[in-house]
């Protein structure tokens, strides 16, 4: 099954008949969710169509078709973006190899905003959630990050893998289902290295995947437990750039504990 066919399945079976006006019957269903000739009515495709357009026999529907599902499936602003991006023309191979896309570095912008941004925490990341570059207070607010060679650093591995995880992030299950919800956003090309792994280590990340959800990560409060400063509130603020790099700033309230627990954490990397 397509990525694309993959996204429908899961979205189909979150939707009751009642939510979209149809009866629910009086036999018990064998699956949860709406029935594939159900989603077909109220999309107002036919079966057959929508039948190949899930087990991916059929993939270039029209920006209507997309339209019409996402409505009759409720999704999200960030489900229907993902929606259409799943549906989009591939490219030709990547002549890389599966799960091995081209490096890049971060951009000389970005890596100034590091600096500038100081004494917040700050990273810059690939759409697949590579940390390409960070400011001092970035490397030691995620404690034993940095026991990690460059190559090995990700968001996504270290919430999962690293055992310092745990502790550090609070709470840690709803930063792990963020994380996944917005490493479903990326291209695949960029993320199967990384899915392939941590689905094979992870239990716990297998089932975020296998669940699909899809956020687009944006400016959020996230609390840490810093072995050194103690407990940081920090309120993350997300830039993304064109070509899909973003830059993740972590900022304290003026004049708050966390603000002075920053403060520290600064002066212990600049010394």
């Amino acid at each position: 099954m397509s990525e694309l066919g993959q996204f429908l399945r899961s979205r189909r079976g979150r939707v009751a008949p009642g939510d979209v006006g149809l009866p629910a019957g009086n036999g018990r269903r064998q699956t949860p969710g709406l029935r594939r000739e159900e989603l077909a009515a109220v999309a107002g495709v036919s079966v057959d169509y929508y039948i190949r357009l899930e087990q991916g026999r059929d993939g270039n529907p029209s920006a209507a078709v997309l339209d019409a599902l996402a409505g009759a499936l409720r999704l999200d602003d960030d489900e229907r973006d993902h929606l259409r991006r799943l549906a989009e023309p591939r490219r030709g191979p990547n002549r890389r190899g599966p799960g091995r896309p081209a490096p890049v570095v971060a951009r000389p912008g970005l890596r100034q905003l590091l600096e500038t941004v100081r004494p917040a925490p700050a990273f810059v990341l690939t759409p697949g959630s590579d940390i390409l570059a960070e400011n001092p207070e970035g490397l030691a607010l995620l404690d034993g990050l940095a026991e990690w060679p460059r190559g090995r650093r990700n968001i996504v591995r270290y919430i999962f893998r690293h055992p310092a995880a745990r502790t550090v992030v609070s709470p840690w299950r709803r930063m792990a289902e963020d994380c996944v919800a917005h490493l479903r956003t990326a291209p695949p090309e960029q993320t199967a290295a990384i899915v392939e792994e941590l689905v094979a280590v992870s239990g716990e990340f297998a089932d975020l995947w296998a669940h699909y959800d899809v956020r687009v990560k944006s400016g959020t409060q996230r609390s840490f437990q810093h072995p050194a400063v103690g407990r940081l509130d920090l309120n993350s603020e997300v830039l993304t750039v064109a070509d899909g790099q973003r830059l993740v700033v972590f900022q304290a309230v003026p004049g708050s504990p966390s603000a002075d627990a920053l403060a520290l954490l600064s002066l212990a990397v600049r010394s």
